[in-house]
């Protein structure tokens, strides 16, 4: 199997032991039983982490063409907002719901409709998430050909996408990892396998 980057390979480690990666028995929205849980909302109470996480969707980033990027809440706005930070792009956001009062905005910061902009998110799963900013998003004029995610949990996520029109680029995807622990022992071998054979399953099923 291809080996991780160092910087990558640090990453990796770096959200197992943030808790950011979870093994055990934890249900999910869908009601199914999973035996690894992602929160990468946790994060932002790790500032060397969210550094790496920023700096690590770089390289993606600069093999894209875009205007500005645009961070989805909540989990991925402090992330695009480190982005913005190391890479020096404009950033924006689209709202979960309409501002009732002042401008009543549906996006936050400053863009030109025409503009084309990478929607940046942090776990890709089933891609329902990003349908729904794209939209918003579209709706005001502005333009989407790229979502880039820190981790595709390889769930249908980037087909369903694709079928649409647009291209998902992941940092990392749940068999890097899972493989990086594996061949590392940062976790049991019977915990990766029962993790596997889940995501095998949940591909054809959405599980988030």
């Amino acid at each position: 199997m291809p080996q991780l980057t160092s910087s990558l390979s640090a990453l990796t480690d770096g959200l197992l032991e943030a808790g950011c990666i979870k093994f055990g028995s934890f249900t999910l929205k869908s009601g199914l039983i999973s035996p690894i849980y992602l929160d990468l909302r946790r994060i932002i109470t790790f500032p060397k982490l969210l550094e790496l996480v920023a700096s690590a969707y770089l390289p993606v980033l600069r093999s894209l063409k875009f205007d500005r990027i645009a961070g989805l809440p909540y989990a991925a706005i402090p992330i695009a907002t480190a982005i913005a930070l190391q890479g020096n792009y404009a950033m924006i956001y689209p709202r979960k719901e309409a501002k009732t009062y002042g401008t009543r905005a549906e996006i936050e910061g400053e863009f030109n409709a025409g503009e084309t902009v990478v929607v940046i998110d942090d776990l890709a799963t089933t891609g329902g998430s990003k349908f729904e900013a794209i939209k918003k998003l579209t709706s005001a004029g502005l333009r989407v050909k790229d979502v880039v995610v820190l981790i595709d949990r390889q769930s249908g996520a980037k087909e369903s996408l694709e079928q649409a029109g647009y291209s998902m680029h992941a940092v990392l995807t749940m068999t890097q990892m899972l493989d990086h622990w594996e061949s590392h022992r940062r976790v049991e071998k019977e915990k990766i396998e029962e993790t596997r054979v889940f995501l095998q399953a949940s591909k054809y099923e959405g599980t988030r």
